[in-house]
C-alpha cells in the first residue's frame, strides 16, 4: 500500500494532506522488526510498504497502524458522549485527531462510541469503527453484560436487591426488567449487572426500588475490565486478547 494512502485510512487527512506531509518530510518509517531501530524519513508519497504491523512518526508523534480501530476510554464525569455536546465537552476531544478523522463508509468519521453514558457517569468506555462490533455489543438483543458500580444516597438491603433481580417496571415498557446480577459490598455501594441498554437504566431501576443513585461506574463490558492503571481521561488501544474478551 502507498505511504499515503495508508496514512489517509488511519485518519491523518486527505490523500492530498497525506502526500503533503510526506514531501514535506514530516514522515518517518520504523524499520520492520527492529524495536530499536531508528525510524527513517519518508518523502515519496508512492512508496508501497506492507501496511499490517507498519510504525511511523507524523510530525514526531509515533503511530501504529490498525485497519480498525479499537480502543478503550476511561471516561471522567462531566463529559457527553456526543460527537455533538449539549452543555459539556464531548468525550471525543480527549482523542488525537487522527481517530476523530479516520475515513468511514457511513457519514460520521472517526470512532464512535459503543453505547453512551451519562455526562455524570465515569468508567469504561469502547470507541470503534468496526460496524460489527459496534452493533453487537450495543444492540440489547446479543446480552452483552455490563457491570455498574452505583453509589446510593441512602442505605438499601437484601430487599432491594431481591426486587432489581426479580424485575421492576419502568415508566417506557409494562415488562419488568431486571439485573442478571446484584450484590451489595456494603449498605451504600451496590453492583449490578445489566445486559440492556435502556435510557437512565441505572438511575430509573435504583429510583423504582425507593433509592437514589449518587454515583455511577461502568467497569466491565463483556468480560473486558476497566484497567486499575487506566486513569480518568485516558486512552489506549485494545490488545488482541482484550479484543477477544468482549466476544465472551
Amino acid at each position: 500500500m502507498q505511504l499515503q494512502e495508508i496514512l489517509y485510512t488511519q485518519g491523518f487527512g486527505t490523500r492530498r494532506v497525506c502526500a503533503g506531509l510526506i514531501q514535506q518530510g514530516h514522515v518517518q518509517v520504523y524499520p520492520r522488526g527492529d524495536a530499536d531501530g531508528e525510524p527513517q524519513v519518508c518523502t515519496d508519497p508512492t512508496q508501497a510498504f506492507e501496511a499490517e504491523g507498519l510504525r511511523f512518526r507524523v510530525q514526531g508523534v509515533a503511530w501504529d497502524y490498525h485497519a480498525l480501530a479499537y480502543v478503550m476510554l476511561h471516561k471522567p464525569a462531566g463529559i457527553e458522549c456526543s460527537q455533538k455536546p449539549s452543555a459539556w465537552p464531548s468525550v471525543y476531544t480527549l482523542l488525537p485527531a487522527p481517530l476523530r478523522q479516520r475515513p468511514s463508509r457511513s457519514k460520521v468519521a472517526g470512532v464512535q462510541a459503543v453505547g453512551r453514558l451519562d455526562q455524570d457517569t465515569t468508567g469504561l468506555l469502547l470507541l470503534t469503527d468496526d460496524g460489527q462490533l459496534l452493533h453487537r455489543l450495543a444492540s440489547p438483543r446479543h446480552d452483552v453484560p455490563k457491570v455498574y458500580d452505583v453509589t446510593l444516597k441512602h442505605p438499601a438491603g437484601e430487599g432491594e436487591v431481591q426486587r432489581l433481580l426479580a424485575g421492576v417496571v419502568l415508566d417506557d415498557d409494562p415488562r419488568p426488567v431486571r439485573a442478571q446480577a446484584c450484590e451489595l459490598s456494603d449498605p451504600h455501594h451496590l453492583r449490578l449487572t445489566l445486559t440492556g441498554g435502556k435510557y437512565h437504566q441505572v438511575k430509573r431501576m435504583v429510583a423504582a426500588v425507593g433509592n437514589r443513585v449518587e454515583a455511577l461506574h461502568r467497569s466491565r463490558i463483556g468480560g473486558l475490565e476497566l484497567p486499575a492503571d487506566l486513569a480518568p481521561g485516558q486512552w489506549r488501544w485494545l490488545t488482541a486478547a482484550e479484543l477477544a474478551l468482549l466476544a465472551c
